[in-house]
């Protein structure tokens, strides 16, 4: 399951979570986000051993989204070791998605 946080509470995670955190930065009102969302669920589940997943909506977190460069979304970061391993920007199939976070795992 991908739970929704903070701004707040994603930079507690990334500091104090042991695993890898992939985030889906979105917003409610972004046709590529909520097709995303989805992809996100399924994959979560895939990667639930290996990876926390979460999403952060920018409308209520646009200093954290500005902060880390986020100009188009939907955006996927993960985050390993208190830092950004890895980025991608745009709706991208279950298939590319899923081969993505393999090779950032």
């Amino acid at each position: 399951m991908v739970k929704e946080v903070s701004g707040q509470e994603l930079d507690r995670l990334v500091t104090e979570e042991k695993k890898t955190l992939i985030c889906d930065f979105w917003a409610p009102w972004c046709g590529p986000c909520r097709m995303l969302g989805p992809v996100m669920e399924g994959l979560s589940e895939t990667f639930q051993e290996r990876a926390e997943f979460v999403k952060v909506n920018v409308d209520d977190n646009g200093d954290l989204a500005a902060s880390l460069g986020i100009f188009s979304i939907p955006a996927v970061f993960i985050f390993e070791d208190g830092e950004v391993k890895a980025q991608t920007v745009g709706f991208l199939p279950e298939e590319e998605m899923r081969a993505w976070i393999e090779e950032n795992l």
